[in-house]
């Protein structure tokens, strides 16, 4: 059985208003077996498109590398940003050593809402993912049915939002459409998004995310 341990801390700052939270990076980012492309920082891997995602919207021009520059372009956007990054998984086991949610057993949650009590500017999170069987909000779920507290609907249409109170302090869920090119199946199937590719052919599932994401990143 692999143990496959989250590599990185979570990324938050005293005025960090947004938290993107997913479950964890690839097991390489584990082992140190990066891809050429990678970058060893979260969401670095070259199969997740969050950081294609954020160049596009912010023309930033990133570097996709194995640089230490690479990191810093990341971590400057997120400060200049007021955005942190807190993965709701601190580790779990698999059998077979691959990315899947699916995959994951004897899984261990981080303490999302002490983060959230500690850090008290923060008052959205963006799932990178909605409420399928071990996505960032399906643990999510989890972790506030623990701590007595359960999410509210705010809106049903994708990406779905929801909220909740924590000591008098509303904060709001996001759940995006994952980053992951496991979803372009899902997306394909979205009546937006087959309306906005009939009406322009050239419209991809890659555009799709950029315009859902650039309202909240």
């Amino acid at each position: 059985m692999f143990k496959h341990q989250h590599p990185y801390v979570p990324f938050i700052n005293n005025d960090t208003t947004k938290l993107i939270v997913g479950t964890l990076p690839p097991p390489r980012f584990s082992t140190g077996d990066l891809l050429e492309k990678d970058v060893d920082f979260c969401y670095g891997s070259y199969y997740n498109s969050l950081w294609l995602f954020i160049d596009k919207i912010h023309n930033l021009k990133l570097r996709f590398d194995n640089s230490q520059e690479a990191i810093s372009e990341r971590k400057q956007f997120l400060i200049n940003h007021k955005i942190g990054v807190c993965d709701i998984v601190e580790s779990c086991e698999r059998s077979k050593i691959d990315a899947s949610d699916l995959g994951m057993q004897n899984i261990v949650l981080r303490d999302l809402i002490g983060y959230l009590k500690q850090y008290t500017k923060v008052d959205t999170l963006l799932f990178t993912g909605g409420n399928s069987k071990n996505g960032p909000e399906f643990f999510f779920r989890k972790h506030l049915k623990e701590k007595g507290l359960k999410l509210e609907l705010i809106t049903n249409e994708i990406p779905r939002i929801h909220q909740f109170a924590l000591n008098k302090r509303l904060i709001k869920t996001v759940s995006l459409t994952s980053a992951s090119g496991s979803a372009n199946r899902a997306i394909g199937s979205m009546p937006l998004y087959q309306q906005l590719k009939n009406s322009d052919s050239e419209f991809n599932t890659f555009d799709f995310r950029v315009m859902q994401y650039r309202e909240f990143i």
